[in-house]
């Protein structure tokens, strides 16, 4: 064993030089789920980074940008280690992409730590991927960022008794102890909670048992994908009453593959989210129609903004280090950044390398006969509270 960590050490210690030496291209290593039912998800942010790349151009401070992608086919994270291995040591990689899902992106973490290769994590949202090498940076957001504030919000505005559902993995304990602690904090009461399978094609049971104890409100968190249709489509199917029953959630839950599949039953849900293609500003409105002309007049998602705000970091970061790659310089040029983005102001946080932006709050209401949701109500320059715990114990 200890000789395969060796073996493993030197291997990547040549690929840093190998990469050192490759002057006029800069390789990015994006591992996602391209296969498999989180397919969709990597469609699509695979679509966000190749709209960035259309407007921005592919050489950024007089480097040519590569893409080498590679399909971990799910939730694997002894494959996502592996093919970060693949990257760094056999295709000599300057930074690692991509990660839809938690685990595979705190695998990958350990390469990016051994090699000291730049991590930009576009999706995954468990609070400590980024704790796990000092060269990461996250770009989409953490589910504490987004719970914590639901929570609080809730109880500020009368909701003071909640049930919780949530998958059962990293992010689904995050959201559940994120709510549930700002809701306790908040003054209000969790009057019970299930964890459900990650990777569950059906629902009614765990729908059908939250609804015979008809609480007051359900709290939801599940991955995106195709997960959002299957529980919208139970609550549809269990007649869960949303004007006598609040179902609150994260921005996966009213998705617009979701709101297609629980038609007016959707009607009244509220989310705490980062993204959606509805947001009000110039620039959303640019991205959104720049995203449909490629992509048959689709609406972009969270996963979409994940990776072109991923690049968009990539792209600054190169600049400020005149396409110096490695990964301290990288990292280095990340602290701090701000940037507007479709979605709205943000900032990596110099601390943590975690991102800070403003979560809104929506309720879902038919506008033009279509169903959406609309921004009501927001909260400014989010942090994740995690880590901010961890910084005071």
């Amino acid at each position: 064993m200890r000789s395969m960590l060796y073996a493993s050490a030197a291997a990547l210690a040549l690929a840093c030089v190998s990469t050192a030496q490759a002057q006029d291209t800069v390789k990015i290593g994006v591992i996602l789920p391209y296969s498999g039912q989180f397919a969709d998800g990597a469609k699509q942010m695979d679509a966000g980074i190749k709209l960035y790349m259309k407007l921005n151009g592919d050489t950024v401070a007089g480097k040519k940008i590569e893409i080498i992608r590679k399909d971990v086919a799910g939730p694997q994270p002894p494959v996502a280690k592996r093919l970060a291995q693949e990257l760094v040591v056999r295709d000599n990689v300057d930074i690692l992409a991509g990660f839809l899902l938690t685990p595979n992106a705190m695998a990958a973490a350990d390469i990016s730590a051994e090699a000291k290769k730049f991590m930009v994590i576009m999706n995954a949202a468990t609070s400590i991927i980024t704790t796990k090498s000092n060269y990461s940076v996250r770009t989409s957001f953490t589910l504490p960022q987004v719970s914590a504030t639901l929570g609080s919000w809730a109880v500020k505005n009368g909701v003071k008794k909640a049930y919780t559902m949530v998958s059962d993995y990293g992010p689904g304990h995050d959201a559940e102890t994120s709510f549930q602690g700002a809701i306790k904090a908040s003054g209000g009461e969790v009057v019970g909670s299930v964890r459900m399978a990650v990777a569950n094609p059906d629902f009614s049971a765990y729908v059908q048992r939250a609804k015979d104890l008809n609480p007051e409100s359900i709290f939801v968190f599940i991955p995106g994908g195709s997960q959002p249709a299957a529980i919208g489509k139970a609550f549809a199917e269990r007649g869960v009453d949303v004007s006598k029953t609040k179902i609150m959630g994260t921005g996966e839950l009213t998705d617009d593959s979701a709101l297609a599949n629980m038609g007016d039953n959707a009607l009244g849900v509220i989310t705490a989210w980062t993204y959606d293609h509805n947001h009000k500003s110039a620039l959303n409105e640019k991205f959104v129609a720049e995203y449909r002309k490629d992509n048959n007049g689709e609406n972009p998602n969270f996963f979409v903004a994940g990776g072109y705000d991923g690049m968009h970091l990539i792209y600054e970061a190169l600049k400020k280090t005149a396409g110096k790659t490695d990964g301290e310089a990288l990292v280095n040029a990340a602290k701090g950044m701000k940037w507007e983005s479709p979605r709205g102001p943000m900032m990596i946080d110099p601390e943590t390398r975690d991102v800070v932006q403003t979560i809104y709050i929506r309720k879902v209401e038919k506008v033009g006969g279509k169903l959406v949701n609309v921004e009501f109500d927001k909260v400014e320059n989010v942090k994740d509270p995690v880590k901010a715990a961890m910084k005071n114990n």
